[in-house]
């Protein structure tokens, strides 16, 4: 694994500096690299519009599939300004990227009150135990989307 490029990380720090200062959102910056090229950058915007999966590597993401025309970011490297939260982890897995660099750590992010910790806790708990419940309903009927999908002549592999 290669060791990171250090303009990149300055770059989502960058990003991250410039969203509090000018009141946008939250301390957080994300930027995305193709073959050692910015091709996507994010910021979290979760207050600015009120997105709860606003976070500056959705946003960073989201940007990043757009300029690619493409839904996976395969050999596309993430430069965070701070270690993925749960729910940003997840969709950097799902994206295909490479590499994940992180600046500040989740016990950083919690000692400024962004602390997902909680989050880790209740995915390892069984389903019938988790704070928010958690109830299967109309699976049967739910699985017709799965049968359509897998007979479907247009189904996307992913």
């Amino acid at each position: 694994m290669e060791g990171g490029n250090q303009e990149f990380m300055q770059q989502a720090i960058a990003l991250a500096v410039e969203n509090v200062t000018s009141g946008r959102g939250g301390p957080f910056g994300a930027v995305i690299v193709k073959d050692g090229k910015v091709i996507a950058t994010g910021a979290n915007q979760v207050t600015a519009t009120n997105d709860p999966t606003a976070h500056a590597e959705v946003t960073a993401l989201r940007n990043a599939c757009a300029s690619l025309a493409a839904f996976q970011l395969e050999g596309c490297d993430i430069y965070s300004s701070c270690e993925p939260c749960p729910m940003c982890l997840a969709a950097i897995y799902w994206a295909r990227c490479r590499t994940i660099y992180y600046g500040c750590t989740a016990a950083d992010a919690a000692k400024a009150g962004f602390d997902d910790a909680y989050l880790y806790e209740e995915m390892k708990k069984p389903l019938g135990e988790r704070t928010l419940p958690v109830v299967n309903l109309c699976r049967e009927d739910a699985g017709k989307a799965f049968a359509a999908w897998m007979e479907s002549p247009m189904r996307v592999e992913y």
